[in-house]
């Protein structure tokens, strides 16, 4: 991998390791120059940098054996911490995202395609019924049996590009003020109630929730809780079989207090 960048780069770079899971992400230092590079990013990094979304593309480099190296401007900032999630900016810039056709465009021309709730239901269904959830754990049958409940809510709306990854580890302020959202590996054409529920479940609390809302420019309500709650649910099940895959019992425990916690919401919503 490092002699790969190494040829992409020239003499005269150090390289260094810039974290993550896939350990394919790395900055290089020339001078007084940084450079984040990655690995066979999706071709959507070049739409989301002309629209300002995520730090400036400089170059991008097909190696011999067919790997893609793309090089991004290094921001100088930092990431958001929780209480930032609040500002009126991330509510501007998910607005932003929700609405670009150019962005739905290039992501369809990848060939991702747009997810309705009703797939969404199937698939994870189908899943607890494989690992036998549903009759395992009591939470695991009241979420579903929610899900069902409040799937016609979620029906025929509009689809739009959606991060599906968004925690303030993924925001990013530079000194100039400007927001980025970065790491768009999971990205998706969906309902954008997927994105902001997790903002405002996670970082908001339940009375600020309408402000929020009008900040990002929800005209009417058109059932946004429902949704909201309908895609929350589906998270939390579909990362208590991905910690369930991964052999994580600590981590498969604590997913199961959150689905507690929300199915209690979600029987408090409903039933007033």
């Amino acid at each position: 991998m490092l002699e790969w960048l190494e040829q992409a780069l020239g003499d005269g770079w150090k390289l260094t390791p810039a974290g993550g899971l896939t350990g394919e992400a790395f900055i290089a230092v020339k001078d007084n120059k940084r450079l984040f590079l990655k690995r066979n990013s999706s071709p959507f990094l070049a739409v989301l940098s002309a629209e300002g979304i995520v730090p400036k593309l400089v170059w991008t480099k097909r190696m011999e054996n067919g790997d893609v190296i793309t090089a991004q401007e290094w921001v100088e900032g930092r990431e958001l911490k929780p209480d930032d999630m609040q500002d009126s900016r991330v509510a501007d810039l998910l607005h932003k995202i929700h609405h670009s056709t150019e962005l739905l465009d290039m992501l369809m021309r990848i060939g991702i395609m747009p997810l309705t709730s009703d797939d969404i239901f199937h698939s994870i269904k189908t899943k607890l019924l494989e690992l036998n959830l549903i009759n395992k754990y009591e939470d695991v049958r009241q979420a579903l049996e929610y899900l069902e409940r409040l799937l016609p809510k979620t029906r025929n709306q509009k689809l739009v590009v959606c991060h599906n990854d968004l925690n303030h580890n993924n925001l990013l302020m530079s000194k100039d003020g400007s927001l980025y959202l970065i790491d768009w590996d999971n990205a998706t054409i969906a309902d954008p109630a997927s994105d902001y529920g997790l903002v405002l479940k996670w970082y908001l609390p339940r009375e600020k929730w309408r402000n929020w809302l009008c900040k990002y420019g929800v005209e009417k309500d058109d059932c946004i809780l429902e949704r909201m709650y309908w895609y929350l649910l589906h998270d939390s099940l579909h990362y208590l079989i991905w910690h369930l895959k991964r052999k994580e019992p600590a981590k498969v425990m604590e997913r199961l207090r959150d689905l507690q916690e929300l199915n209690e919401q979600v029987a408090e919503f409903i039933e007033g």
